[in-house]
């Protein structure tokens, strides 16, 4: 239940609203480049997206093509700050819920 309130209360907050916004359209983005460049399965685009920007980089996937290898370039620069501030948003919203415990309905 506790998780269920951090993510509702993360989604009320405008700013927090703004950062998810724009992380799913950055992650999007790299989907459909990836799935049109390299010519992989929606999934596979969405995957190759999630572990790039969070530099997991597992390597069973990687791009073949120069135009693929250049968005990746670009995708990396652009993207990786926009995602690691959000996990650290998420990371510190639910720090400070749970610090501050379950507040009391009025």
């Amino acid at each position: 239940m506790f998780l269920f309130r951090t993510i509702l209360s993360f989604l009320r907050n405008k700013e927090y609203r703004s950062l998810l916004t724009t992380s799913s359209i950055v992650l999007a983005l790299g989907t459909l480049v990836y799935h049109w460049l390299e010519g992989w399965s929606w999934i596979d685009a969405f995957y190759f997206s999630v572990i790039t920007l969070t530099t997991i980089g597992y390597g069973d996937l990687y791009p073949v093509t120069d135009m693929g290898k250049l968005f990746t370039v670009v995708y990396i620069v652009m993207g990786l700050g926009l995602i690691l501030g959000f996990i650290s948003a998420v990371y510190d919203h639910y720090r400070d819920e749970r610090a501050n415990g379950p507040r009391q309905r009025k």
